[in-house]
């Protein structure tokens, strides 16, 4: 079966997310989905055009205040925190524009922390991690600290923590926002390695060229989602 005849991995159906005011805000408005497995799409959009919601909507991060989600064909709507977050844990992968890794914490370490929460049995835990830090060309670097590398190196670092568990899905946000020209081109390619290999990359950026690279681009302006 290929990924365009696959149940999809994600289904938003008429997504809308509203905070209180005064006045009301609707940072989502009757957003429509659909990601199959082995996808790869951007959302691209200013500041402001709802991306972070789509983001925090997409991982489980927040509820939406209409419609459904429906991830692996699972209604999320009425899980619980703690359902979540397992589902978090087993599914998405998280790679973010500043990196969020602990500094006083070994490359090594940083990388093994989220198996602490994703069942991976501990026998297995060090040497999936040295693998996925070879995957990203960091073999080399697993004993330094993270203030010690570049940010090209950083971020490869958190794309290494964010596959490492083994998840279906990598949502990406603004991941080349702190680097470099050649350095973002690098940290794309590898994240379409990985989707080569089956893994379902979104990629949420401002950015049209990151956008591009794409095989799916959604605009998200005001709120409301629209194909390329």
């Amino acid at each position: 079966m290929t990924s365009a005849e696959a149940a999809p991995l994600v289904e938003l159906r008429d997504i809308t997310r509203s905070f209180p005011g005064p006045p009301e805000v609707q940072a989502l408005k009757g957003a429509t989905l659909s990601v199959a497995p082995g996808d790869y799409l951007s959302i691209v959009g200013p500041s402001g055009s709802g991306k972070s919601t789509m983001l925090n909507i997409l991982g489980l991060l927040d509820r939406p205040s209409v419609g459904e989600y429906r991830l692996a064909g699972s209604l999320t709507g009425d899980l619980s925190d703690d359902d979540r977050a397992a589902a978090r844990a087993r599914f998405i992968g998280f790679v973010f524009q500043s990196f969020h890794l602990l500094p006083r914490r070994s490359v090594l370490d940083n990388v093994l922390m989220p198996m602490l929460y994703s069942g991976v049995p501990r026998r297995e835990r060090e040497s999936r991690a040295r693998d996925a830090l070879s995957r990203v060309g960091l073999s080399h670097r697993i004993d330094f600290l993270p203030g010690s590398l570049s940010g090209g190196e950083r971020q490869r670092v958190a794309v290494a923590r964010a596959v490492v568990s083994g998840p279906k899905m990598l949502l990406a946000d603004e991941p080349t926002g702190n680097l470099d020209q050649t350095t973002s081109g690098e940290v794309m390619s590898l994240f379409e390695e990985l989707n080569d290999d089956g893994l379902t990359l979104i990629v949420i950026t401002h950015d049209d060229g990151v956008a591009r690279r794409a095989r799916r681009r959604i605009r998200i302006s005001d709120g409301r989602l629209s194909e390329l």
